[in-house]
């Protein structure tokens, strides 16, 4: 069993589930008009961030896995720590009596892109001195998740770069997630370009989304594809060729061993380097994997997140780029169909099996 160590955004979320029978509507403006009573179904409530996304994901895929966040002594906290128990361990998750535990609440009706009401919580004083290093000695890969939206992460960038030295110093690999800002809050005004300069070389696998690594890397691209997309999911517009190869060509110039940008509904690109240091089969390769169809769809809330627990741990048990890449569209598709992260997954046998059966592609004009 492979070892695998999550570090960084924990949080609760809190996500309203919408009637079947709202299905017509299709526009925010529809949904959210001002003074407008909305009834909805229950809460659902479970653990958010990627340590309970991706960690608990890499857990249900068969790894062995220790997880590193960070929650308040709450109500709130005692809630992710039960929910992390359920479902197999909180191990290596602290409690702080300084700071209150994160929580997002999670809008997703039909028709309309998730939105995200986000209080950072304890996630804000995540830093060097909250991760083992012994623990981390020990494992096949470590990933950190979501330093953009972490205050001590991307105010004291220093501490971002002394963890991924010290983790490569250890011999294990890297892996590293982001999640999308906005324009107007304080880590917009963080220099990404100048940090991911120096912090990619220790970087093996870099995992971002298009939307959140262009937005980091360059704005004049990204509000292109904003005026592009017209309001619509701006991923359904993206084109490989032209939008995502000339980010991951860059990324990879910067020193990243290889780069996973997630896109959407189109699907997942991958471009190895030569600074990947993995078997024969995955140097200088360039693959592209269309979306799966999903059986349906309630929420994408933690849909990246599992689709990089998949991939890794396909990695991390020998299988080859192209299946590995399967395996990630295949989590994404079957995470979509709950509105938690972890309730609508398939085994790794049960993708695979799937996928040898001729699952379905989305086909995105």
């Amino acid at each position: 069993m492979k070892k695998v160590v999550v570090a960084g955004c924990l949080c609760l979320d809190i996500t309203p589930e919408f009637h079947d029978s709202q299905e017509k509507r299709k526009t925010a403006s529809e949904w959210f008009l001002p003074g407008k009573l909305l009834q909805v179904g229950e809460a659902s409530i479970h653990t958010g961030g990627a340590v309970a996304n991706t960690g608990l994901a890499f857990r249900h895929f068969g790894a062995d896995v220790s997880l590193m966040g960070k929650v308040g002594n709450d109500a709130f906290g005692k809630l992710v720590l039960d929910i992390l128990n359920r479902h197999g361990g909180s191990r290596g998750a602290a409690v702080s009596e300084e700071c209150s535990t994160a929580y997002t609440i999670v809008l997703a009706p039909p028709g309309v892109d998730r939105i995200f009401f986000h209080n950072p919580g304890a996630n804000d004083t995540f830093g060097l001195r909250d991760i083992n290093f012994d623990e981390i000695a020990g494992a096949d890969l470590f990933h950190l998740g979501y330093p953009t939206i972490m205050r001590r992460m991307f105010e004291h960038p220093e501490e971002l770069l002394e963890i991924y030295r010290r983790v490569k110093e250890l011999g294990v690999k890297t892996s590293l997630d982001l999640t999308l800002i906005e324009e107007d809050c304080d880590a917009a005004h963080t220099d990404w370009k100048k940090l991911f300069q120096k912090l990619l070389p220790s970087v093996d696998f870099f995992v971002p989304s298009a939307e959140e690594i262009c937005f980091l890397i360059d704005k004049e691209r990204y509000h292109e594809w904003i005026e592009r997309a017209s309001g619509r999911d701006l991923t359904e517009v993206l084109d490989i060729e032209k939008d995502i190869t000339p980010l991951a060509d860059r990324l990879l110039q910067w020193g990243a061993g290889s780069v996973l940008i997630k896109c959407g509904v189109k699907g997942l690109y991958l471009k190895t380097g030569e600074n990947l240091e993995m078997p024969e089969e995955w140097q200088d390769k360039e693959l592209f994997e269309p979306s799966f169809q999903a059986d349906r769809v309630r929420s994408a809330t933690g849909a990246g997140d599992v689709t990089i627990a998949a991939f890794l741990t396909g990695l991390l048990e020998g299988k080859d780029p192209g299946r590995c890449l399967q395996l990630g569209a295949a989590a994404g598709a079957s995470c979509v169909t709950e509105y938690d992260s972890l309730s609508g997954l398939l085994s790794m046998e049960e993708m695979e099996q799937k996928i040898d059966r001729g699952w379905e592609k989305i086909s995105i004009k």
